[in-house]
């Protein structure tokens, strides 16, 4: 269990089967939008579930957890004030001290690893928990949420010309909402009907204050960015190309496209759609041993690092 109180949330800790071999690095996984349970189910696929057996099996423990969203929807819809930061800060932040204490992963560096909006916003837990030893960010987007949305339904449109024209009222309908994000006249008091998703002002108060790009170049940690070329949740244009121009020039920054993924990290052909996302699959065997190495080889370049250096990542 993650936290304390009324939001408490549960999780799972996967930790690799190498007696003797502790400290580990270990990582902490933030899922996407919405309400995701720690596996990040979406249909018959269970993208978070593969990353945490994957990585466990290859010597690095991993904390996933149920998102305050799904675990407490009831409560959540309740809290008008709910931000982006409630989302993922409290249960992430309980996470990261879980794991620097906890006897199975013997003290080792803690990394965070988000997907989608979980990799947007990782950087800001990591500027909130400085012990954090690094970062993945997998699909992580750096195009505001609210002009995302709008492109993704622009381009859903564009999958069928058929009905393409039929979708011009709800692509008007939101570009209007995401307009008003933008606005100086929204406040906290602007009706969630106004508004994406009809979430509540305070959370689009907060996202738009928040620049993702911006926070992971005022980080002195180690990044790993990894996206899907088919993605177009996340796309290599307007998203990635976000990262590598706030993070230009950086040694410690990692980057790697596939040129055959999407947004899941599933391997197909063509155009990427929704319809993708719904045969039993699993994620590109190519990602999780890239990850696992990238976090070895850092978790390596940190124990060298004498425990006198005001520089150094984690206690020794």
């Amino acid at each position: 269990t993650l936290g304390s109180g009324p939001l408490a949330v549960p999780g799972t800790l996967s930790v690799p089967r190498r007696p003797g071999s502790v400290p580990y690095p270990a990582v902490v996984l933030l899922a996407g939008s919405g309400p995701l349970d720690r596996d990040e189910t979406i249909g018959r696929n269970k993208q978070f579930k593969d990353l945490a057996w994957g990585l466990a099996s290859r010597g690095v423990a991993v904390l996933r957890f149920d998102k305050v969203t799904y675990a407490h929807p009831g409560q959540v819809k309740e809290a008008k004030d709910f931000t982006l930061a409630d989302e993922y800060l409290p249960a992430a932040a309980a996470a990261i001290d879980l794991l620097r204490e906890h006897p199975a992963t013997g003290a080792g560096p803690v990394f965070v690893l988000g997907h989608s909006l979980g990799g947007t916003v990782a950087p800001r837990v990591a500027a909130a928990e400085p012990s954090v030893a690094g970062l993945v960010i997998m699909a992580g987007g750096t195009q505001p949420m609210h002009w995302a949305a709008v492109r993704q339904v622009r381009y859903l449109a564009s999958l069928d010309e058929a009905t393409a024209a039929a979708a011009t009222p709800a692509i008007d309908a939101m570009t209007r909402q995401a307009q008003l994000v933008d606005s100086p006249e929204l406040s906290p008091s602007t009706p969630a009907s106004d508004l994406p998703f009809g979430v509540p002002a305070a959370y689009w108060l907060d996202v738009r204050g928040y620049h993702p790009a911006q926070a992971a170049a005022a980080l002195d940690k180690p990044m790993l960015i990894v996206q899907g070329a088919r993605d177009y949740q996340a796309t290599v244009t307007d998203d990635l190309a976000g990262w590598q121009a706030g993070l230009a020039g950086r040694p410690d920054v990692t980057i790697r496209v596939y040129d055959a993924d999407n947004h899941l990290f599933f391997p197909g052909t063509g155009r990427s759609g929704p319809a993708e996302y719904e045969p039993a699959q699993h994620v590109d065997p190519a990602v999780i041993p890239d990850i696992a190495d990238w976090l070895a080889g850092i978790a390596r370049a940190l124990a060298l690092i004498p425990t006198e250096d005001p520089l150094r990542r984690r206690p020794a």
